[in-house]
This record gives C-alpha cells, structure tokens and sequence, in this order.
C-alpha cells in the first residue's frame, strides 16, 4: 500500500502507557457498559481460545468504569517499529477521512463528521465502558471514536494468519465503516431492533451490521484507489484474506471443532469477502444495503 507520502491526521489520541492490563494477562472484564460499541471481531479468535468467547456482542466486554475525556498522554517507552505502525495507523485514517468528505459530499449530499481514534495499550476506558486489548479494535459510538491496540496488528499477521499492511488498513476503514453507520443512523436502528428481536434475528442483524461495514470498507478502497492510486500489487488479496479469515464459520470451527450459523455476528468468511469486493467492486454506498437482501 502507497501511504508514506500521504497526509497524516490530526485525529489522533495517544493514550499508550495508560493501560492496565499487559498483553501476557489478557483477561476479560464482562460488565454493564453505558454504550454499545461495535467491533469488527478481529479479536475474536485470541478471545475463543482463551475464554471460548464465541461470536458475542464487543460491549459485552465493557464494564462500567467511568468514561475517558479528551486527553493526549504521551507514550512510554516505544520501539521504531510501533512508532511507524502509529504513523500508518495515521495516514489510513486521513485518507479515509478525505474519501469520506468526498463520498458523503458526492452521494449523500451532507457533511462527514471525522472521528477520532485512540492508541492505547492493554485496556482503555472509552464512553462505551472499560475494555481489554484482547477484544481488538472497536468504534464505540458515544463518543464517536475508534480504538485499536497497535499489538493487535502483530495478532493479525501471526495469529490470524493475515499478515500485510492493506489487511491493516481493511481493519481500519472497517471500523471507520462503523463510524459512517452511525453518522447514517443505521447503528441507532438496528440497536432498537434488537431490542425487541429474538436470539436469532438479534444476530442476524448483526451479521448485516458487520457486512455492511465490510462493504463500507471496499467503498473507501475503491475511492482512494481512483483518487489517490494507494494500491499495490497483492493489496486486494491482503484485505480478501483478512476478511475470511475473520468469518464467524472459520473461527468456530477452529475454537469448538463446529459451526453454528444461527450464532453468527459478524458473517461468514464467504459473506466477509462478498461484501467487500461488492464494496471495492462499486464504490456504491447504495450497493452495501446488506439489510434489504434475503441472502447474504
């Protein structure tokens, strides 16, 4: 991916070395949050093999600590190799924002809000409530930010088996995804849907929530592709093999030895990889409606 020479963002907190919790004792504190933050559960799997954690709701990670204001820590002792991985992290999420004006000037008719993103490390107290790197990285809506662990990145290549930095900028512009559902009112809806739906349906949505975030991804990538020219060869092929390696199917299957589809949250490997092309493919928000098609 050609980032080095693009902008950087201003959107940046950096609360590494305020966390509490080391990455040797991912744990998990299970309480009340007073938001809902969504994930791409692209921490899933470390949470299966280590609490069988099996495809449920991120903010049931969250306890209910008190939330985090507007602050910028200076970070501990870090090495060149995280402080490059904090400035990708950067200039993603400055392309993403300069795509996103252009997408919601150009389709929607209306400003975008850009959000903010926070580094931290081992645990961060969000609006959503207190969480744990080992839930990987998360947009919560009530404060309108995303927040990711720079290690998560090193979980990607070796535990995920999804190594390369286009996989790094699809976890990104997927929680980005995320932040443009909530912009949209799409987020807001589903949660008073599934207030009232069953198990199933609850998780159907969503399954649908996910996809279309997935999609919203490849939209983001298709855009700065024409704009911009970021990608490289084998970049696609990076953000496919992400996304499948992320599918509900796959990492059931790998923690419990079988696959329950109607516990699905996040989609399948072949739903993930679907909606991210049909995202890449169009560069259409309209053509990421994943909640007005029968089968996914």
């Amino acid at each position: 991916m050609k980032w080095e020479t693009g902008r950087r963002s201003r959107n940046i907190e950096d609360r590494r070395g305020r966390g509490m919790a080391t990455r040797g004792g991912r744990g998990v504190s299970v309480g009340g949050g007073r938001g809902v933050a969504v994930g791409g559960g692209f921490g899933t799997l470390l949470l299966m093999l280590l609490v069988a954690f099996l495809g449920g709701d991120p903010s049931d990670m969250l306890s209910g600590g008190s939330a985090g204001g507007d602050y910028y820590a200076a970070p501990g002792a870090t090495s060149p190799q995280e402080e490059q991985l904090a400035d990708f992290t950067s200039a993603v999420l400055a392309d993403t924002e300069d795509t996103w004006h252009a997408i919601f000037q150009e389709q929607i008719g209306q400003p975008y809000q850009e959000p903010r993103l926070v580094l931290f490390s081992g645990s961060v107290d969000s609006a959503c409530g207190f969480a744990q790197a080992a839930m990987g990285p998360f947009y919560c809506p009530a404060d309108e930010r995303v927040y990711i662990d720079l290690s998560f990145y090193e979980d990607l290549k070796y535990q995920l088996q999804a190594p390369g930095d286009f996989a790094q900028a699809y976890v990104i512009s997927h929680e980005v995804g995320h932040h443009v559902q909530n912009l949209l009112g799409i987020s807001s809806q589903v949660r008073r849907l599934q207030q009232r739906a069953s198990t199933t349906d609850a998780n159907d949505l969503s399954v649908r929530l996910e996809l279309q975030a997935d999609c919203f991804a490849g939209v983001w990538a298709n855009h700065a592709q024409r704009s911009r020219q970021i990608l490289e060869q084998g970049d696609v092929e990076e953000a496919l093999n992400a996304a499948s390696q992320i599918g509900d199917d796959r990492l059931q299957q790998e923690t419990r030895g079988y696959v329950t589809p109607d516990s699905f949250t996040h989609g399948s490997s072949e739903q993930r990889v679907r909606w991210f092309q049909q995202g890449i493919q169009t560069g259409e928000l309209a053509e990421c409606n994943t909640f007005d098609v029968a089968s996914l």
